[in-house]
Formats: C-alpha cells, structure tokens, sequence
C-alpha cells in the first residue's frame, strides 16, 4: 500500500544524524528521497560499529533512501543538482547558515526556480541571531539549552544525555515543519524557507523547566530521580533490580501506601496533596525506598498493576528489544543489505490505519543509484 507520502520528491542534502533522521521519517512514509552525497560519503559512514565495513548507525537512520554522489564544487554536479531541485518537493539541508548560499544555492535562487520548492534547514542555532554562523553539535546544544544543568545528581555534575536528543528532536520538529509547509502550498500553490536548530529543539523540551522559571523567576535546580511536578514519580530499587513508579494521582498514592505496608502515610499532612508531596519528596522517598528494596521487582509489579498504578521495570536494551510487547508493536525491522546481509533497525513509530509507513529497503551504498536516479530524472 503506498505510503502516506508517496507523492512527495524529497531531496536529502545533509550528513551526520539530524537531517538524515528528518528525510528518514519522511522516507519511511512513502515519500521518494535520494540522499545526495559528497564524493567522501556522510560523515555518518565513519560511525562505529561497523557491520563488514558498513556503519551500524548510519544504516539504522539512511533507510528507505537512494544515494547519488555531487561535487557541488563542480559546475556539471552542480547543474545536476539543479534539474532535480526543478522537480523536487522539499530539499533537506544542514549545512552552516550561509554555505548553500555561497554555492549559488541560496533559498532565493532556488525558490525562483522552482515556487513550489520547500527548503527545510536544520543548522546548531538557527538561521540568525548572534550565535548564526556557529558550528553545532548535540553536545553542545543539550548545555546551552539548560537541559544539562537539569540532568544528573542533584549534587552532582551536570550530565549529558546519553542519547542525541537535540539532533533527534530537531529531526523530528523539522518533518513537522515540512508537513505543515506542505499543507500551506495546497493552499497557495507556493513552497517557502522552514527551519529550525539542535538549541531550539532541545530548549523546547523545557516544557515543566521553563513553566517553573516564568512561574517563579528562580532557577530550576537539579533534583535527580524526582519530579517538578509528580510525587511519587520515580525509579525506586528493588531486592533485584530497579523498577518506575507513577503514583501521584491521589487514588493512586493511597493504593500504594497499603501496597507498602505504610497505610498511614495517606494522614500524614506533609503527603496530602500533590503539591505537598513534591515539597517533601526526599521524606516521601526516604520511607518508601527502604520497604520497596524488601522484595523483587517482579512482586511489586505485579501488586501495582493488580489496582491500575502505573508502574514498570527498568530495562536494558538487549531486554527492550526482545520485549514482547514492542515486537507486537513492529518497533524492530529487518532489512536485506548487500553488503551486511540481514540487518535489523528501529521500526516506524507513527501508526497510519490506512496508508502505514513502512522499511522497504536498506540504507544505500555511497553512490549506489547515482546512474539510475540520474536517468531516471532527466
């Protein structure tokens, strides 16, 4: 069944993880999307580990792509570029603000060739503003954006997420981005300049961070495994591992305290209400932590499904991709590469009923199509 997207051209112009995820997610909806390259490949293609030779990561966010090789520094590549920019839905760029446009691809350039063209743009800071022309990098922007100094110990150091949330959000905020400018040109018949940044997307996460420094004017410190605004709402020990607990609700937290053999902490004024709760939840924490580290987490699973409150294991990823659950879900794929053979990756995340999304072929070679999507557009 096509996709969702399938009568989108999406040109993928862009290295590294940001941009090459936001083409993904379109990809990975129908739409038609050939990764342009450089003559040395994505800088992706160096990514450890390596699968014979092939990078693990570079194929789990180039799925569903077909790869062509430019030298934009050469007139003929660059004249390429151009024909299919004639007959392109979106191009999808990360490069610094200011280098397309001194390889004469500037948006007004390309929007005087082609009206309906989108161009989508994810850059460190954005397009302008002070900090414009910097470089940037998912590390750089989780500390700019507050995230860090939120993250980690309460008295610790600040720490950075383990995983590339400014480079994947921004992906994400990105195809947003291009479908809401898709949108408008149905009604205008015209494409426009859609852009966004690592710092942006990562500082919109902020989302009870910024509530409780507009709402107070003070600092939002770290405070660990709690919550700003939820209590109980953390990770607790068990005799055998760690386990979540949400039980803030009042319904909830009553059930728990009987759970835990602690029925009279629900009198107890300093736990009444939420708001009392997140005030003194190091206490809170401190009474249940020693009872909850009694037994296995397998029992406290199961008492706290048996009355609704929501509750779960701490996994390790060789467990969550195994979980029967998420394999119910079609969150693993498997593709057939040339070269790897058998590879499986992440599967596709939003669930269409009547045009779903789908893995249907593997991140391409370097240069693998260039003949064949060269022809095939003139």
């Amino acid at each position: 069944m096509p996709g969702a997207l399938d009568h989108l051209l999406v040109l993928d112009l862009t290295s590294h993880l940001s941009g090459p995820y936001c083409a993904m997610l379109l990809a990975d909806h129908g739409a038609e999307v050939i990764k342009i390259e450089p003559p040395t490949g994505d800088s992706a293609r160096a990514m450890p580990p390596f699968v014979n030779g092939e990078s693990a990561p570079f194929m789990t966010w180039n799925r569903n792509k077909r790869s062509i090789v430019l030298d934009l520094k050469q007139d003929a590549d660059r004249d390429a570029l151009l024909t299919l920019i004639d007959r392109a839905d979106v191009l999808v760029e990360n490069y610094r603000p200011g280098v397309l446009a001194r390889l004469g691809l500037g948006w007004p350039v390309l929007h005087a060739r082609n009206p309906r063209l989108i161009l989508a743009s994810i850059s460190g800071f954005g397009q302008t503003g002070p900090y414009s022309s910097r470089g940037g990098f998912d590390l750089i922007t989780q500390a700019l954006s507050g995230l860090m100094s939120t993250n980690g110990p309460a008295d610790g150091p600040p720490h950075r997420l383990p995983i590339a949330i400014s480079d994947v959000t921004a992906g994400m905020f990105l195809a947003f981005g291009v479908l809401a400018a898709v949108e408008a040109r149905h009604r205008t018949g015209q494409g426009q300049h859609v852009e966004t940044s690592l710092l942006e997307a990562a500082t919109s996460l902020a989302v009870y961070e910024s509530a409780h420094y507009f709402a107070t004017g003070t600092r939002p410190e770290r405070i660990g495994q709690a919550h700003r605004g939820s209590s109980p709402y953390q990770c607790f020990q068990t005799a055998d591992g760690f386990i979540t607990i949400g039980a803030s609700q009042q319904k909830f937290f009553a059930q728990l305290c009987q759970i835990v053999g602690l029925p009279d902490l629900v009198a107890d004024q300093r736990f009444a209400t939420v708001a009392d709760r997140v005030a003194h939840n190091d206490a809170l924490v401190a009474l249940l932590a020693p009872k909850l580290a009694g037994k296995p987490s397998a029992h406290w699973l199961a008492a706290l499904e048996a009355v609704g409150i929501p509750a779960g294991p701490v996994l390790h990823y060789d467990e969550v991709f195994t979980d029967p659950h998420l394999l119910a879900r079609n969150m693993i794929a498997a593709t057939d590469h040339p070269v790897t053979g058998p590879f499986q990756t992440l599967g596709v995340t939003v669930k269409l009923s009547d045009t779903p999304g789908s893995v249907r072929r593997p991140a391409p070679r370097l240069g693998e199509h260039s003949a064949e999507v060269l022809r095939g557009h003139g």
